[in-house]
């Protein structure tokens, strides 16, 4: 049963607490059951936080532009950025938090400095943005720390790939490639999921997976049905919360869903073959025909194909056995409608 990794992928729905971030990552490691079948299911494997400079992130013109929305932190577009940046101490906080829980940790790193975090920690992986995979200058520095490393494909195409792939195989070959489309929400015409068959054709030698931004949880459970090796989704602790991203992202019982409906997944895929499972015996005796009479046999009554239909249950000769009944005598009578069995003939 091949292991689908999960990323919860906090973003900014921590609205620049701490705290929220830890209530989040104790929300993506709470235990998964399915009830029907009493199945205790591996949780999500990861979360995600997102670390930026603000002196690499956008113009003087952008940071200092008025930003008038219901979901702002601050008077200008860099005044809400500030307020929804974490320190190095804080994602180490949660860092260590995660430990705790039995949790892997992967930290998207948008600028050369925020690499100042591995003087505290060391993520599991490192996330390039889907907007810094043209950024070859942070992929080097990323690609020199050996982390495995993890790219979205969100705003690229094939050039924009090869070419970070090129900058970052110069260090390390440890590399997972996720299809995503950078659009909140992803209409969903635009998914286009079989980018992933693509992907694993053309880039199978790397991890191949599924960074979803639609709503809900049917695409990433699509995406492990084709392979996916790794899903990523945002997740959040209540949809109504202030924020750009909390209405896309997964609640509570969206999150516990889509974890138990991937692990369920990982169990239907089963083997690329054709076989009558042994869990089917029971339904099959009790649901599959058999060659029956269709008039009541006397003893001593020649059998053809006249006197032949089929009726439940299985157990006795398939149609395909008929032949070992045509011309065969029926020593004890049958009635009629009832299943003929080899001790009814001689």
């Amino acid at each position: 049963m091949k292991h689908t990794y999960i990323i919860g992928e906090i973003g900014q729905n921590h609205n620049g607490s701490v705290d929220i971030a830890k209530l989040l990552t104790e929300l993506i490691a709470r235990p998964i059951r399915e009830a029907t079948f009493g199945l205790e299911l591996k949780p999500i494997d990861a979360v995600k936080l997102t670390k930026r400079d603000l002196e690499e992130e956008l113009s003087e013109t952008q940071m200092n532009r008025v930003y008038d929305s219901p979901n702002s932190f601050g008077r200008t577009y860099g005044e809400h950025r500030a307020f929804l940046e974490l320190s190095d101490e804080e994602h180490y906080e949660v860092y260590k938090f995660a430990k705790q829980l039995g949790l892997e940790f992967v930290e998207t790193l948008c600028a050369k400095k925020c690499l100042s975090l591995l003087k505290l920690f060391t993520p599991d992986r490192l996330k390039v943005a889907s907007r810094d995979l043209t950024n070859l200058p942070l992929l080097e520095v990323m690609a020199e720390t050996k982390i495995p490393i993890i790219l979205s494909t969100g705003m690229s195409g094939k050039k924009e790939l090869d070419d970070a792939l090129e900058i970052i195989t110069k260090y390390h070959d440890d590399i997972s490639i996720l299809h995503c489309v950078s659009q909140y929400p992803t209409m969903p015409d635009n998914l286009n999921l079989l980018t992933i068959k693509y992907l694993q054709k053309h880039y199978g030698q790397y991890t191949i997976g599924f960074s979803d931004h639609t709503i809900g949880i049917a695409a990433p459970i699509v995406a492990v049905g084709m392979g996916a090796q790794i899903i990523e989704k945002h997740i959040t602790i209540d949809r109504e919360m202030k924020g750009t991203d909390q209405k896309g992202s997964l609640g509570p019982d969206g999150v516990r869903r889509m974890v138990r409906d991937i692990r369920l997944v990982e169990r239907w895929m089963g083997e690329e073959s054709l076989y009558i499972d042994k869990c089917v015996t029971e339904s099959k005796i009790k649901l599959e025909r058999s060659i029956a009479s269709n008039k009541r046999l006397e003893a001593g009554h020649v059998i053809t194909e006249d006197d032949l239909h089929m009726l439940s249950p299985g157990d006795g000769f398939k149609w395909s056995q008929k032949n070992e009944l045509i011309g065969k005598m029926i020593v004890n009578a049958v009635s009629e409608n009832e299943v003929i069995y080899p001790n009814n003939l001689i």
